[in-house]
This record gives structure tokens, sequence and C-alpha cells, in this order.
């Protein structure tokens, strides 16, 4: 009889490319594939050490000279909405929240053009077709949901209109918030706060600890809003931490040094079932 021992995770490092949030500098992350029946424990793990996942691979940011993307959470329990926040609920409360499996339609692409058009039209995303979109909510080694926000029906209207949409994937202590995307035209209704409150009622319902909101980094005008949300905690330094003074992590743009790559990948703790990548 032949017995195979279970092949620990391999990571790799991507070529430096335009950073997509600070202006005139170069990224690159450290990747590994996520597969197989250790998957969802896999992502588990590397989630709460600052992993994000994209499709069936988890990366995290590993910039030469610079630490600036530091990974974010909301804990759920001490969370208390704003003045601004609790109006942007008060304004969307009439939107009907559906659950579903991962599974791409038409409504949910035309919504997502709409979205990338107006916000993000020289992004990495904007030439994404039909079939890439459906790779990103489909292509899924772990427990996903699609979270659809609609407008009711009407008297007028008996078909309701999808306004907001997130791919969440649903971790052993949280959920965490992979990609979401809205229709731009009512700005006044703050529909991608409104996700993110949304997502805290559901983690609170469900009696999940945290909401995983991906990167904050201090410095980038796209993705400062996160440090606007209350028991926002961020990963760095390799331990979670309250945010603090946003100000205060300005010098991530500029570490004095950042760990060689071998060291990084030995501090990685892997699940139980999992050898060593160290």
């Amino acid at each position: 009889m032949r017995h195979t021992l279970p092949i620990a995770p391999q990571f790799y490092v991507t070529a430096p490319q335009p950073c997509p949030y600070l202006d005139g500098r170069m990224e690159r992350k450290l990747f590994t594939a996520l597969q197989g029946d250790r998957a969802e424990r896999l992502n588990d793990a590397l989630s709460k050490q600052g992993f994000r996942r994209s499709q069936n691979v988890l990366y995290r940011p590993t910039c030469a000279e610079c630490s600036a993307c530091l990974s974010a959470r909301i804990r759920v329990a001490d969370f208390v909405p704003s003045r601004s926040q609790k109006r942007t609920l008060k304004r969307n409360a009439s939107l009907q929240r559906d659950a579903t499996s991962p599974w791409a339609t038409e409504d949910q692409y035309a919504l997502f053009r709409r979205y990338l058009d107006s916000r993000h039209a020289d992004g990495g995303m904007a030439d994404m077709d039909i079939f890439e979109f459906a790779a990103m909510i489909e292509e899924t080694p772990v427990r996903s949901r699609v979270i659809e926000y609609s407008t009711p029906t009407t008297p007028k209207s008996r078909r309701r209109t999808l306004t907001a949409v997130c791919l969440t994937d649903v971790l052993d202590d949280g959920l965490s918030m992979v990609y979401s995307f809205y229709d731009p035209e009512p700005t006044k209704h703050s529909l991608g706060t409104y996700i993110i409150l949304d997502h805290v009622r559901i983690a609170r319902e469900s009696g999940l600890p945290f909401v995983y909101l991906g990167y904050w980094v201090p410095g980038s005008r796209k993705m400062g809003y996160k440090s606007g949300f209350s028991a926002l905690e961020i990963y760095k330094d390799g331990y979670w931490q309250p945010i603090g003074d946003p100000e205060s992590h300005a010098g991530q743009l500029h570490p004095r040094t950042v760990d060689p790559i071998s060291e990084q990948v030995a501090r990685i703790t892997l699940p139980d079932s999992l050898p060593s990548a160290g």
C-alpha cells in the first residue's frame, strides 16, 4: 500500500507592476494556490494573517519598498455606526437582500460594467469581459455567497432592480468581502458603505466576530474610506491591532526594511492538518 504525505502549500512572488493605489509605486504579491479538500482551512488560517482570496489564489502584498497595504477588519461586537452611517442604513432600508450560491448572471455583469465605467474606468478590471467576470464569481474552492441587494417591486414595476452585489466568503471567524459593486448613480445612498454595514449586521446575526474588508491603504483616496468605520483593526507587524489614529500609519509608505521573502514565508502559520511551508 502506498501512502502519500500531504504537500505543503508552495508560495510564489509576482513580478513588480504599477501599484493601483499609490501613484509612482510598484507592487508585488506573495501568493499560493487554494485548492483541494484543505482549501477552506487554508483560507481561514491565511485570512487571519492578512491574506485575501482571488478565485483559487490567496495573496498578500509584499512590496520591496513599501508596506502600506494593511488588511482591515471590523470587530462586530464593538462596532457602533456613526451618525452618517445611521442615515445610510435608513436611506437603504427598503432594499431587499438575497444570498445565493456563487453563480454569475447577466444582470450582475451589466451592473458590474456600469460600476467600473463610472468609478474605475482606468483600473485593472476595466477590460474584464463576461467570461472573466463569471470566473471571478464562480471559481471558488471555499464556502462563498453572492449577496444581492435589489429595489422592491412596485405597482408599475413587477420586476426588482438589482442595485448592489457583494461576493462574500464565509470564514470560521467572520465574513470576508471579496469584491463588491453597485449602481453608481444614486451617490447620496452611499451603497458601498451600506453593503459593509449590512455585512456587519449579517455577521452579528450569525454569531461571527469579524467582517474582513480587504486592504486599507494610508495615503490612498480609493481605500481611505475604510478608516471611517468604528472598531476597525489592521494586521500590522504580524498581529491584529486597533487602527488608532489613521495618520500614525503614514510611515508604512516608507519602511526602513522589508523582510526577505523566505523569512516572511517561514512565519506563516498553517492549519494543524497541513505540513509547514517553512
